[in-house]
């Protein structure tokens, strides 16, 4: 276990459950959970806070389920992952004209590029939540991934703004500062879930991350290592749940459950002589439910969803071959069965599920590895990327000097007061005689080194009277 790195903890506020992780990196920079806790969510639709009360009763369930796993925690500060239909992204483009174009351009230059992004016009109702950068231009050179240490005039960059509606953000502050924490910083669930489920080959080869949670999917495009598009699909597992509600005439419970246990994604893939018991109400006779029913009512939905995913996709250009990376499906939705195959069929792009053991350590439990739970390291990982650029920024900006001399010459001090100075315990006999010895040679060198000047002094004075 590396000591000396923080502990960080991600909170995932999300329509059907609340999670909290706390981590640590190792030495082998492998994430290390640290606590783990989860509660169910009664606050919270389509991923925005409606109920603060009910939303704090949830943070602070997980809280203690965390606390419960690790009676060492204390947090303090945590992530936050944020969703919901109100978020929304636009593209910018920014430039500044350096004054000192002979220093070479510098984190501070790229800063104050991206803090003037913050400027930029929005609706009134809208907060800019995220700058990311895409490509910069420096001068004429365009491209180009990382521009510190090149010289240049005019320094640009292209950008992908996150905003999302200013209420909706309150809700989740207020909801985490009451419940005793406070918000570090808060970070849009896909990206959230792409850290914890790519590698860089993901990030090169042009992947699209589909994270099904509760209330709503949410879209994130990767291509070249670039950020390429994010969008949110207000359709998430509660649509299907409440699709199955009405269309069988079940309990909202009943439906849940049917679909973890006994859905599919792919209608031709059910039995057709399969069906399920539901007990009866009120002494009501037991119904039985189809399971290729079931299947039928998963599909329909699910199939809207990836028609969305589709249309996102070709509004940025981004077909199947240049999707080399295909799609990854995470979030509690993606584990429907046969669903990588529906992907496939609709889209055209292979598909995978994403896992967030990508960047874990051995030893945690089982269930940390399930897609679900994909935002929530996302978010731990996304705090120590923060945390590693500003203590390399602080590196940067201070000078380095040689202190090795420093070192030596307080070693040397340090030896010469052990030498002079008694040791706090009663000395010993040979102490005491070792030290008489180093007093009587001391005392006669310095008698010696006396003699000696006398002596050179005596003979300048004869030859002086010579003279």
């Amino acid at each position: 276990m590396n000591q000396e790195a923080p502990i960080i903890v991600g909170l995932d506020i999300g329509t059907t459950k609340i999670a909290a992780i706390a981590g640590r990196k190792n030495e082998y920079g492998k994430l290390e959970i640290l606590g783990f806790g989860k509660a169910p969510s009664f606050g919270v639709q389509h991923g925005m806070v409606l109920n603060i009360d009910q939303t704090i009763k949830a943070i602070r369930q997980a809280l203690e389920n965390c606390y419960a796993s690790n009676p060492n925690l204390e947090i303090n500060e945590v992530y936050v992952g944020i969703a919901g239909h109100h978020i929304k992204s636009l593209q910018t483009r920014g430039d500044i004209v350096r004054s000192d174009t002979d220093a070479e351009i510098s984190q501070k230059d790229i800063d104050q590029l991206i803090n003037d992004q913050y400027k930029t016009v929005i609706p009134a109702s809208d907060q800019i939540i995220d700058v990311i950068p895409q490509q910069y231009i420096v001068d004429s050179l365009q491209n180009i991934t990382y521009p510190i240490g090149m010289s240049g005039v005019k320094v640009g960059a292209n950008f992908h703004i996150i905003t999302g509606d200013k209420n909706a953000i309150r809700n989740i502050n207020r909801s985490v500062e009451k419940s005793g924490l406070k918000i570090h910083d808060l970070v849009l669930q896909p990206l959230a879930s792409a850290a914890a489920v790519m590698c860089d080959m993901d990030f090169e080869a042009g992947v699209a991350i589909v994270d099904i949670g509760g209330g709503t999917t949410d879209l994130a495009v990767f291509y070249e290592g670039i950020l390429k598009h994010t969008a949110v699909i207000p359709y998430g597992g509660e649509n299907i749940t409440n699709d199955i509600k009405n269309g069988l005439g079940v309990l909202k419970t009943q439906a849940e459950q049917m679909k973890v246990q006994f859905g599919y994604a792919l209608a031709d893939e059910a039995k057709n002589n399969a069906y399920i018991t539901i007990p009866g109400l009120r002494g009501q006779s037991p119904k039985e439910i189809s399971v290729k029913n079931l299947a039928h009512i998963i599909q329909a939905r699910m199939s809207e969803i990836m028609d969305f995913v589709v249309y996102h996709l070709k509004q940025i250009g981004m077909d199947n071959k240049m999707l080399n990376g295909g799609i990854i499906l995470t979030g509690g939705g993606s584990q429907l069965k046969h669903l990588i195959q529906l992907t496939e069929y609709t889209t055209g792009v292979s598909a995978r599920i994403g896992y967030p053991n990508e960047h874990l350590a051995s030893g945690h439990i089982d269930e940390l590895t399930k897609p679900m739970y994909a935002t929530c390291v996302g978010l731990i990982l996304k705090g120590y990327n923060d945390y590693e650029n500003d203590r390399r920024a602080l590196e940067e900006n201070y000078v380095k000097i040689n202190t090795s001399y420093l070192a030596k010459e307080q070693a040397a001090k340090a030896a010469s007061l052990e030498e002079d100075s008694w040791e706090d315990d009663e000395p010993t006999v040979e102490q005491i005689q070792e030290r008489k010895v180093k007093e009587r040679n001391a005392s006669l060198k310095t008698f010696l080194d006396r003699m000696k000047t006398k002596i050179i002094d005596m003979f300048t004075e004869e030859e002086d009277a010579k003279l």
